[in-house]
């Protein structure tokens, strides 16, 4: 089941908070959420679940820099064992923001300003 915060989603960012606000968590146990493997990070290119097929998946730990990607996206952090991922406006990993913890939890989040994307160890 699905659990839905009251907070907008753009404070999670901003504010660098650990605590997820808008933002929805998969259910518990699930491995493969909307097309997003167990253990990675997953972009949609909007702000939907594309037919849970997604543009973008980053499994490794560290920064991995985008390019050509503008306006709202879906990112999902399926990662496990408390690792967190956090959108960057710098390339490789500069100028990062918040955290989206792992275990299904997931945002939409305006890309425009982002050049990378970083996934952080526990």
């Amino acid at each position: 089941m699905r659990k839905m915060m009251s907070t907008a989603a753009a404070l999670v960012f901003a504010a660098g908070a650990v605590t997820v606000a808008g933002a929805t968590q998969a259910q518990a146990g699930a491995t493969d959420y909307h097309g997003c493997p167990d253990g990675y990070v997953c972009m949609y290119p909007d702000a939907s679940w594309n037919n849970d097929r997604p543009s973008h998946k980053w499994y490794t730990y560290g920064a991995h820099n985008l390019s050509n990607v503008y306006g709202v996206h879906r990112i999902v952090n399926n990662q496990t064992g408390g690792a967190t991922m956090q959108t960057c406006t710098g390339y490789n990993g500069t100028g990062c923001e918040g955290y989206l913890p792992g275990g299904g939890w997931s945002i939409d989040k305006n890309m425009t300003p982002i050049n990378s994307i970083r996934l952080n160890r526990p």
